[in-house]
């Protein structure tokens, strides 16, 4: 089989990757006590800074003016997915409410007889209707020829 004339100059891995050597990832930087429940009361009254606020701030807690902005942004990300799931928490035991009350009122609609409505009795058809309970256990629908009938 004949080889391809790209073949020898084909490189491995990413493009990029023999241009320059990697640089040294930054160690995570620990913050203290202080400084996290400074920036968290701050945070809990204002989501967002101006640069002049996050001046102010990094310098009263002898941090860098990029710490506090990275800081913000990493904790809006976090209070965003907290938000979330609380919602969706919150969606969820809607829907199970709902459910318990739908499923309640059906229980209750087995047991209880339809009030009369004075223009069904005078009507046969709304009457038939309006005594007609598809999901009762003693009704059995039959179709003979197309046509429906309750036994």
């Amino acid at each position: 089989a004949a080889l391809s004339p790209f073949a020898a100059t084909r490189r491995i891995g990413h493009p990029y990757q023999n241009r320059t050597p990697p640089k040294r990832k930054k160690p995570r930087t620990s913050f203290s006590r202080v400084q996290i429940c400074e920036l968290e009361k701050r945070f809990h009254r204002q989501k967002y800074l101006a640069s002049a606020e996050r001046a102010t701030l990094a310098k009263a807690l002898k941090m860098t003016d990029a710490q506090v902005k990275t800081w913000f942004q990493n904790r809006r990300t976090k209070w965003r997915r907290q938000t979330a799931e609380e919602r969706e928490a919150e969606r969820q035991q809607a829907n199970r409410l709902m459910l318990h009350l739908q499923q309640e009122a059906f229980q209750k609609s087995l047991s209880q007889p339809l009030p009369q409505d004075p223009l069904c009795m005078h009507n046969s058809s709304l009457y038939a209707l309006q005594n007609l309970q598809p999901w009762a256990e003693d009704n059995k629908v039959t179709s003979v020829s197309g046509v429906a009938s309750v036994v």
